[in-house]
């Protein structure tokens, strides 16, 4: 089990490092400027990401959760999502219209890493079954 959070968390830290790199050096060469920071968006995604990994690793080794898992797993995007919103609050929902680029540039972070992650869960969900 240590040995998958400790892939897990190195695939998830490569991930955050070269998507936000490549993120940014797109960002710079098309003089974009974001109205929030886009490393803090990365990093949430990434502790997030993590966390729902590790702890459904650890969650797989109850019988009695274990069966509930996926369903788990549906709430946790869901939190995921509200708690995006409550911590960027001020940039998604500001008054004036947010361009497409910084929407975009929002949305990129959580589809690279809401995939990989769903990747994790399925491993962990197949391998037990």
């Amino acid at each position: 089990m240590i040995k998958s959070i400790v892939e897990f968390t190195f695939i998830f830290f490569f991930l955050f490092l070269v998507s936000l790199s490549l993120h940014e050096l797109y960002i710079e060469n098309k003089q974009l400027i974001l109205p929030f920071s886009l490393q803090k968006v990365y990093l949430f995604h990434l502790v997030f990401s993590l966390v729902i990994c590790s702890n459904f690793l650890v969650f797989s080794t109850a019988a009695k959760v274990f069966e509930q898992l996926g369903f788990i797993y549906l709430g946790t995007i869901l939190l995921k999502l509200i708690l995006f919103s409550i911590i960027f609050h001020a940039t998604i929902f500001s008054e004036e219209g947010m361009p497409f680029s910084a929407r975009l540039s929002l949305f990129v972070p959580m589809l690279v890493f809401l995939l990989t992650e769903t990747v994790f869960v399925t491993k962990i969900l197949k391998k037990k079954q």
